[in-house]
C-alpha cells in the first residue's frame, strides 16, 4: 500500500533487500547467527572469522561447506568453516554473541587496550590527495545496485588511493558488508591491505574501524559521522578517519597527515 498526501491510498509493489539468518559453524559447533543479505556467504564467513580473531591468514581456512545435515543448510543458511588443525578456537567467548542482528556488529574485543594487543601496527603511508578521497563516494555509489533498487542496503569498497576498486560489497548490515569485502581480500591472499582505503556508505562505528585496523587498512572514510570511540581508536592506531565525505568536502578526525592536512587534534 502506498500513501501520498495529494492522492488516495493505492495498492503498490516495492523491491526490498532480503535479510535471512546465516549460521556459522566451526568444528561442528555454532559460533554465530548472522542476519545478512544472502550472497557472497563465503566472503562474509571468512571476513567474520578473520575480524573475530579466529583466522589470521588465508591458509587457516581450508574450506567452507554447506551443512547438509541441517535443514537450513539445504537452503544455504548454515555453513561449516573447515579450519586448519593448527587453528586454536576459544569457543567460550562466542557464547556472548551467538545471535547478531544486521544493524549491530559483533565485537569480541570490548576495549581499545585489548584490541591493540592483537592489531598489527599501521605503517605511515600511503599518501592520499584530498580530491581523490572526495571522489570516493561517487565511486562507491557506482557499485551499489542493491541500494539503487531497494534503498535498503549498506555498501563499502576497498580501493586504492588512485581510485581503483578491488572489492565492493553490499548487505542489509553494514558490518556484514565490511566483512564481505575483507573476507574477499582474505580469500584472495591480499591481506594486509596497507595500500587500500575503506569507503563506507553510512556512519562509522568503532566496530568498522576495528575491522579495518585488523585488516591493515590505513584510511577509513564514510558518508556519515564517526562515533567517539571510532575516533579514539583511529587516533591511537595512526589510522586516517574522514566523515561526511562529499564530492567537495569532508571532515578529518584522525590521521590528517596522510592527506597533507596535518593531524587532527
Amino acid at each position: 500500500m502506498r500513501w501520498r498526501d495529494t492522492r488516495a491510498a493505492e495498492a503498490a509493489t516495492d523491491l526490498v533487500a532480503v535479510e535471512e539468518p546465516l549460521e556459522v559453524r566451526v568444528r561442528g559447533r555454532s559460533v554465530a547467527v548472522l542476519m545478512r543479505t544472502p550472497g557472497h556467504d563465503r566472503e562474509l564467513t571468512a571476513g567474520f572469522l578473520f575480524t573475530e580473531g579466529i583466522l589470521r591468514r588465508a591458509e587457516d581456512l581450508l574450506d567452507l561447506l554447506p551443512c547438509r545435515e541441517q535443514p537450513r543448510g539445504e537452503a544455504g543458511n548454515v555453513v561449516e568453516a573447515v579450519l586448519a588443525p593448527s587453528v586454536d578456537v576459544d569457543f567460550a567467548r562466542f557464547t556472548r554473541h551467538v545471535f547478531t542482528s544486521s544493524s549491530c556488529g559483533v565485537c569480541g574485543t570490548t576495549t581499545l587496550d585489548a584490541l591493540f594487543r592483537t592489531a598489527p601496527p599501521l605503517a605511515p603511508g600511503p599518501r592520499l590527495e584530498p580530491r581523490a578521497l572526495a571522489a570516493w563516494p561517487l565511486l562507491l555509489r557506482g557499485r551499489q545496485p542493491l541500494f539503487t533498487a531497494t534503498g535498503g542496503a549498506h555498501g563499502c569498497t576497498l580501493l586504492t588511493p588512485e581510485g581503483r576498486i578491488d572489492w565492493a560489497h553490499e548487505d542489509a548490515g553494514r558490518h556484514n558488508a565490511v566483512d564481505k569485502a575483507i573476507g574477499a581480500a582474505l580469500l584472495a591472499g591480499a591481506l594486509p591491505l596497507s595500500g587500500h582505503g575503506l569507503m563506507l556508505s553510512g556512519r562509522i562505528s568503532f566496530e568498522l574501524v576495528q575491522k579495518a585496523l585488523l585488516a591493515g587498512v590505513p584510511v577509513v572514510a564514510g558518508m556519515g559521522a564517526p562515533s567517539s570511540l571510532a575516533i579514539a581508536c583511529a587516533r591511537r592506531a595512526g589510522l586516517t578517519l574522514a566523515g561526511f565525505v562529499r564530492e567537495d568536502r569532508f571532515n578529518v578526525y584522525a590521521g590528517g597527515s596522510r592527506l597533507g592536512l596535518g593531524d587532527a587534534a
